[in-house]
């Protein structure tokens, strides 16, 4: 039965991609499904693709919610494209290297079930993914033990309360949290929780802090910042509640991590009515356990850790976990340890210094003090003898489990033994959880990458990129990151970016790297650890190139507090980030030199200035067509020729860009060239049309107005013009009477022989010549076009006004004619003879 329903359309644009990703991601932590939004994005993603990018039709996504999970459906305008079927001697559809179908395959490889429907109008490519099943119990008293059994705690138990407001942030902060974490009250009232807490962020693996304020309630650890900047570990319980008023709040109650067992829920026991119900076969797995198991991979380690120190009365126990290839074990649990035994850091198992040599088989450590370097995670613990015993699934390394105690000679072979058999109860659950959470992972970190790329690809503003860069890794995937530039070769590494998870730390990571020595920039692929800056800042630091275009262009550096360690899986998915954005600000950097390249060459084709004629005003106004364009096919120029001779010309090379704008320069400087020779104006156009046809493949035909100016003692002007092609020159009289002042004549750049000739033409005091090109009068809107006539009508408007009014005047009625902004270059020049009583 269908509970919620939500649908959104998308345009055939790449944005739309990340919109829809957005949508559906939003749809689904609205409903709570949290667990399912990886898939659910990744598949989306590469429908809409599909949709959008390879069918080129609007993309409709349509999210239905279920009592158990949740359909979507994407749907284009292209029915015809069919289902990909594989034929004889053809690749199968369901292939990575190919694009088409490669969404069918994601499907077939994450979603329950899916499908595709197709109408007269549409195809429908829709999924189902169902919530994972989880285990109800009922509440139980837990049983009668003995004093020495109980949990530890402080002698006096101080109990943090917080209570978080609908917005997130925190509005009431008891004594104990004083206490606990050193910030006062008013110092903690009003800021997020999130700035607060350091909360476990590995893509994939968990519930977010966001997502965990809107459940109904929640449990588990994670860390609060003390007022002196150390995380301190807690487990917290969180309700949600409603007030009388019915605002919604989250209370949370925090206690040390060490003392859970204050907050923790209770085993849950299977009651029928309030009685037991029958016995049934005890499975030794939970009788080591407990029931229900945690259903998540760090809460059964933790929970492992704490019932194996139990069973052999220990001071403290640990358990790590093999790579793939167990040659290295990963801590991942422990208790009763000191802090510095870091979560995710990594030892060889079979050879080397700080090895476990008795990885693959028991033994007991009568003395650790005897042998040292026999379990490197306790060293400097105090902790004296120890049994270490196997994990194993099918014969192949898991894991190492163990226990340790801070006397010598505390265990035998019979405890080892023991400790064995917890071990075998467990190995294959913890193998599993293991390779869920891998998959978790592998999921998180297709959609981040995915998001990651979309991202970075859709700037090339090096500034942008460079910020993108950091705000993706923190706090995702590290505390604090900063970006190291190379301007070229011979460049030191430049400290370019650097970002913290906590604001009011950044400006002091800023100080404490600028006093370190840039790392060395070095081309092997992969992190490598950079002590320097381990001892300035603190924890653990690492370091990876940024590699584009076979040279390294900067490196991207990513820490840790001194309680964390980089887990492998984090290393590996911040090396895949680091390819993706070297490229992304390599791109950056190209297109900005481009760019500039390109606007100094554009500069160089414009004119230096517009001469001052005594007795004229002339005003121009210049707008060129495209994105980054400064000079496009249109052009204008006004110069002197000789003492009290001007030359002037407006005009319009076929096409926009760079190649019209290579056109514009050959014609601005041969007509300044050719005119300064002492040539008329037919002389000087039949050249340029020459030199124009010269160029063969790359000529364009141009038209052009050209003359000269002529200005007069008594204040009017003589002047010369020819109109090859060209949109015709139009005189303002002062009574507002607007007339045609050339006549047409043919243009250049196809004809070989011309027979142009010169108009002269006076103008008066108040008199006002506008010349344009065609991007004025073909402005459009919809069937409309400006024109001549609409140009004209303009025109009579300006009567009295200056020439840089009239300009403005015409260049605002054809912006205003549509909506839309100008598809064409447009070059307006207007002169005008002013008034005796203009200058009063």
């Amino acid at each position: 039965m269908i509970t919620a329903r939500a649908a959104a359309s998308f345009e055939p644009q790449g944005r739309s991609v990340a919109a829809a990703r957005a949508f559906v991601r939003d749809t689904l932590q609205g409903w709570g499904f949290s667990d399912i939004i990886d898939d659910a994005v990744v598949l989306t993603s590469e429908l809409v693709t599909n949709a959008v990018v390879h069918a080129g039709t609007r993309a409709e996504v349509l999210c239905l919610r279920t009592e158990d999970g949740v359909r979507v459906e994407v749907a284009d305008r292209y029915p015809e494209r069919e289902l990909p079927l594989q034929h004889p001697g053809e690749r199968p559809y369901a292939d990575p290297d190919r694009e088409n179908g490669r969404g069918l395959m994601l499907c077939a490889a994450l979603a329950t079930r899916w499908g595709v429907e197709y109408t007269a109008t549409h195809k429908h490519v829709w999924f189902r993914l169902d919530m994972p099943d989880r285990p109800v119990g009922t509440r139980s008293a837990g049983p009668v033990v003995p004093d020495q059994l109980l949990p530890l705690a402080d002698s006096r138990v101080r109990v943090a309360v917080l209570q978080i407001d609908s917005a997130g942030t925190v509005s009431a902060w008891n004594e104990d949290a004083e206490i606990i974490f050193g910030h006062l009250a008013s110092k903690a009232v009003g800021r997020p929780l999130a700035e607060l807490a350091a909360w476990p962020q590995t893509p994939g693996t968990g519930t977010g802090i966001a997502e965990a304020l809107r459940l109904s309630r929640w449990e588990g650890s994670y860390g609060i910042r003390g007022a002196d900047g150390r995380v301190i570990p807690i487990y917290a319980s969180h309700l949600r509640v409603r007030d009388a008023h019915g605002e919604p709040s989250i209370v949370c109650l925090l206690v040390h991590d060490d003392e859970r067992a204050l907050l923790q829920s209770p085993v849950r026991v299977p009651m029928d009515g309030g009685q037991l119900t029958e016995a049934r076969p005890t499975d030794p797995f939970e009788i080591f356990i407990g029931s229900p198991a945690p259903d998540d991979l760090d809460g059964l380690l933790q929970r492992t850790v704490e019932r194996a120190r139990d069973l052999l009365d220990a001071d403290s126990a640990f358990l790590l976990l093999a790579t793939d290839d167990e040659t290295e074990l990963e801590v991942r649990a422990t208790t009763g340890l000191p802090s510095t035994r870091q979560r995710f850091a990594r030892v060889p198992v079979e050879a080397g210094t700080n090895r476990y040599g008795s990885a693959r088989m028991p033994a007991v450590h009568e003395d650790l003090i005897v042998v040292p370097g026999a379990v490197p995670l306790l060293e400097a613990t105090g902790m004296r003898s120890a049994i270490t015993v196997p994990l194993k699934v099918e014969g192949r390394l898991t894991g190492s489990l163990g226990v340790a105690a801070e006397i010598p000679g505390r265990y035998s072979n019979d405890d080892a033994l023991r400790l064995q058999f917890a071990a075998d109860r467990i190995a294959l659950a913890v193998e599993s959880a293991r390779l869920g959470e891998l998959e978790r992972l592998r999921r998180g970190s297709l959609s981040f990458l995915v998001e990651a790329s979309d991202l970075l690809a859709g700037t090339l503003d090096r500034d942008q990129t460079l910020a993108l860069m950091a705000q993706m890794t923190v706090p995702t995937l590290a505390t604090w990151c900063a970006v190291y530039t190379i301007a070229d070769q011979a460049s030191d590494p430049f400290l370019s970016y650097v970002l913290h998870e906590d604001e009011e730390r950044i400006d002091g990571l800023k100080a404490l790297l600028a006093q370190v020595s840039p790392p060395e920039p070095v081309r092997e692929s992969g992190a490598r650890p950079w002590p320097e800056t381990s001892l300035a800042v603190g924890g653990e630091t690492v370091v990876l190139p940024l590699l584009a275009r076979n040279r390294v262009i900067g490196m991207l550096t990513l820490g840790k507090p001194s309680e964390e360690h980089f887990r492998q899986e984090i290393l590996e998915l911040a090396e895949d980030l680091s390819r993706r954005a070297a490229l992304a600000l390599d791109n950056a950097r190209l297109y900005s030199e481009r760019t500039a390249i390109s606007r100094s060459l554009q500069r160089s084709l414009l004119p230096p200035g517009s001469p001052t004629i005594p007795g004229i005003e002339v005003e121009v106004i210049y707008r060129a067509a495209g994105e980054g364009n400064e000079v496009g096919g249109d052009f204008y120029d006004v110069f002197p020729i000789r003492p009290g001779v001007y030359g002037f010309a407006i005009g319009d090379v076929c096409g926009t860009g760079p190649e019209a704008a290579a056109v514009t320069g050959l014609a601005r400087h041969a007509l300044r060239l050719l005119a300064r020779e002492g040539l008329g104006g037919p002389a000087v156009l039949e050249r340029l049309n020459a030199a124009i046809l010269d160029e063969g493949d790359r000529s364009r035909f141009l038209t052009l107005l050209y003359g000269e100016l002529h200005p007069q003692p008594d204040g009017g002007a003589h002047m010369k013009v020819v109109c090859a092609g060209h949109p015709l020159p139009l005189r303002l009289r002062p009574n507002g009477e607007v007339t045609s002042a050339a006549d047409p004549q043919p243009l250049l750049g196809v004809l070989e022989d011309l027979d142009l000739y010169e108009q002269t033409l006076t103008l008066d005091p108040g008199d006002v010549l506008l010349c344009v090109t065609d991007g004025v009068t073909e402005r459009r809107e919809g069937t409309r076009m400006l024109g001549d006539d609409g140009l004209a009508e303009v025109l009579t408007t300006c009567t009295g006004l200056t020439a840089g009014a009239v300009a403005s005047r015409v260049l605002r009625a054809v912006e205003r004619f549509a909506a839309e902004p100008a598809s064409d270059d447009m070059a307006i020049l207007a002169f005008r003879i002013p008034r005796q009583r203009d200058g009063d």
